[in-house]
């Protein structure tokens, strides 16, 4: 895996990617790597109908690995899951659901990464380490028939 670590600050040279460009100016190998592999968006989550309030719930998709917190099978993730939502630069605003962590959300708003995020502190783990992830937290089974049973605070 390739890591984007800072520059640093005593040198000349550019800003990292993420704070120089845009979502849509990014190439497909800066934009996955954007990814810091927390897992909050592979939880399933319920949203209300009468208020479309969305929760999120601790049951992950099916090809969460929850010890990585990576999709077991990324390249043909929705071909096995059919409703697994591809994250697009257009898509990224209108997802209210995506974690106020998520580096897609942040630089969409704007905003700079986490001290935690693998591109900034060059580590993978630290997102694990900071308590960030759904490591340990979640759980991983087909659609049970209680998920609004299942609702959790934890994600954001």
């Amino acid at each position: 895996m390739t890591t984007f670590n800072e520059p640093d600050t005593d040198s000349e040279a550019e800003p990292p990617f993420w704070r120089r460009k845009t979502l849509d100016e990014m190439s497909r190998e800066e934009w996955e790597s954007l990814c810091d592999g927390c897992g909050k968006c592979c939880l399933n989550k319920i949203e209300w109908v009468d208020t479309g309030e969305v929760e999120y719930t601790d049951v992950a998709c099916q090809l969460l690995d929850l010890e990585t917190c990576r999709c077991q099978n990324y390249d043909e993730r929705t071909t096995h899951v059919p409703d697994c939502l591809v994250l697009s630069p257009n898509a990224v605003g209108s997802l209210s659901w995506l974690p106020s962590t998520c580096a897609y959300r942040l630089i969409a708003e704007g905003r700079d990464l986490q001290w935690w995020h693998p591109l900034v502190s060059g580590d993978p783990q630290t997102v694990h380490l900071a308590g960030v992830s759904v490591r340990n937290k979640a759980i991983s089974e087909n659609m049970p028939h209680d998920l609004d049973d299942r609702i959790v605070t934890w994600p954001e």
